[in-house]
């Protein structure tokens, strides 16, 4: 399972986003955009932006499946395998 979250250092709905896969024990990777710099943050924007047509977060990508804002139960579904 491969895991990535876009977030922002300061959004709350992105530290609940990264506290929840912590309480799952989830390794996922994740990048502060606000925090990035120069051409690491142009291509996290970039991404963030073709996956959901804008510039929003928390962003997680889990396999191929997109969730945008926090949606706990369904991020729980998507690590369990459930689409």
């Amino acid at each position: 399972m491969t895991v990535k979250v876009y977030a922002l250092s300061t959004c709350p709905w992105c530290k609940k986003v990264k506290s929840l896969l912590d309480d799952h024990a989830i390794d996922y990777d994740f990048v502060d955009v606000d925090l990035a710099q120069g051409e690491e943050q142009m291509k996290a924007l970039e991404e963030v932006e073709r996956l959901t047509g804008k510039r929003s977060f928390p962003v997680t990508v889990i396999n191929d499946q997109v969730i945008k804002g926090f949606k706990k139960e369904e991020i729980e579904g998507a690590l369990k395998g459930e689409a």
